[in-house]
């Protein structure tokens, strides 16, 4: 048995995060990770998204930052 059948992912797939954090589409999804907007790390040819990261920005969102 390999780690990956024993322990939950730690990435998700790109249009699976915009529809899951955002309620995005497929397409929206892909155009909100160009941006920035949806955190993305590239493994080979395949786009991923870190579960921590998103789920960071997503607790950080509508934080006041003060000075």
């Amino acid at each position: 048995m390999n780690e990956t059948t024993t322990e939950a992912a730690r990435t998700i797939s790109v249009p699976l995060a915009g529809a899951r954090y955002l309620g995005l589409s497929r397409g929206a999804s892909y155009q909100a990770a160009a941006s920035g907007l949806i955190p993305t790390i590239r493994v080979g040819r395949l786009l991923k998204v870190p579960i921590a990261a998103m789920e960071r920005l997503l607790e950080s969102a509508g934080e006041i930052t003060r000075k």
